[in-house]
């Protein structure tokens, strides 16, 4: 959104001319009408969405550098005193029962998700820019210039061709790991670990059993000592054999397709808005759900790229080609992540009305609104939208017609 939206909490909303203003027509020096525009507080606060990063820009620090320090020096202090340290779970590798059926729920909600969002892309079309990567839900697509990258028009106008679900629901993978206190994945392991989504990989590690996907479920915890970890049931076996920490399944095997979504394709398949409703239910259960076991089970994210690992630590995959990875020797910046990283929402232009066929045009893109694109797409399905999505959605603000924007002051 343009710098000229920033202001107070107070939103200021222009009036048409068809609509009752909220005060008298203004009056000049000379006693002549001007037209009755008005400006009124709406008592909604105004949310600036995040600017588009720069290459060279870091993502902004969930935890900050002093704390961060902070916390280094403690543990420095913690390797010189020869003392044992008490871990709490999931730090001991054992799990945290409470978070157990939540782990459950954000799994068969990301399936639901994505059998309801298959339904609906069936009938409201899906576009992104081939040059870009801009998404706009509904047809026409919008003719707002912002496409500023290498190759693109010269008018900064996008090249729309048909998306589908990927655009919308973009896929975040992450390296499946079978000790998650073990060793991070070494560059040389690289193709022999499996890749599945991080979200899913969240849910296996907070206690989300997957029979393709194995995992270490320890009975007894593990314990610090002197900054060492000591693990007993890795130095005293008692049900399995000691093996490595990582598992390699190896990705050219063929898995089974999971069967989770295909049990949501029967639900009311016909009815476009019941669908819808069910979908932004989920989309706030599953994102509120990871974000309840981001709080006890550590996930981190590059600091340039995309790249994101779940557990304690980063992987040692030097595969980053971000801002000065020849200096990392392609090594990933990592830091802890945040549930967007996990579950990114691709921002979209919001269409108040789909049905009226005009798209949204660039001299009025300061009064458009702004949605995550699957939102905006179960509510053109008929969803509700809720309130906390007021701020980006601005629909307490009245769109003028082209020929109006003189009158807007």
């Amino acid at each position: 959104m343009s710098p000229a939206q920033k202001g107070p909490k107070s939103q200021h909303v222009w009036l048409l001319p068809d609509s009752n203003p909220p005060m008298e027509p203004f009056k000049d020096t000379v006693g002549k009408e001007r037209h009755f525009c008005g400006w009124y507080s709406t008592g909604s606060s105004h949310v600036e969405l995040p600017n588009k990063r720069k290459k060279s820009e870091r993502k902004p620090l969930v935890t900050s550098v002093n704390e961060l320090k902070r916390e280094a020096r403690l543990r420095r202090k913690e390797k010189q005193m020869v003392q044992e340290n008490t871990l709490r779970p999931p730090e001991n590798g054992l799990l945290v029962k409470g978070l157990v059926p939540v782990a459950h729920e954000v799994y068969a909600a990301r399936a639901k998700l994505n059998a309801c969002v298959s339904r609906i892309v069936k009938s409201i079309a899906i576009f992104s820019c081939s040059l870009c990567g801009e998404v706009h839900v509904g047809d026409p697509p919008h003719r707002i210039r912002t496409c500023d990258v290498a190759g693109s028009l010269k008018n900064k106008e996008h090249t729309w061709e048909r998306g589908g679900v990927e655009h919308i629901l973009p896929l975040v993978e992450s390296f499946h790991l079978y000790d998650r206190v073990g060793r991070a994945v070494s560059h040389n392991e690289q193709l022999q670990v499996d890749r599945i989504p991080a979200i899913v990989e969240l849910c296996v590690q907070a206690g989300f059993d997957i029979p393709e996907y194995p995992t270490r479920r320890r009975t007894f915890p593990i314990y610090s000592l002197a900054g060492k970890i000591i693990d007993f049931e890795r130095r005293f076996p008692k049900e399995d054999t000691p093996g490595k920490d990582i598992n390699t399944y190896g990705f050219w095997d063929k898995k089974k397709k999971s069967s989770e979504e295909d049990k949501f394709f029967d639900l009311h398949s016909d009815d476009v808005q019941a669908i819808a409703v069910q979908g932004m239910e989920v989309w706030e259960r599953m994102r509120s759900g990871a974000s309840k076991l981001m709080k006890k089970y550590a996930v981190q994210t590059c600091g340039y790229c995309s790249e994101m690992q779940v557990g304690p630590k980063g992987h040692k995959v030097r595969n980053c080609q971000a801002f000065k990875h020849q200096m990392r020797d392609g090594q990933h910046a990592w830091q802890e992540a945040t549930v967007d990283d996990l579950i990114p929402p691709v921002y979209v232009w919001h269409v108040r009305d789909r049905h009226s066929g005009e798209p949204l045009v660039n001299g009025l893109k300061r009064y458009y609104g702004m949605l995550p694109a699957v939102v905006e797409l179960f509510a053109q399905a008929g969803a509700y939208v809720g309130d906390h999505y007021a701020g980006v959605m601005r629909e307490d603000v009245a769109v003028p017609e082209l020929d109006e924007l003189k009158w807007v002051v």
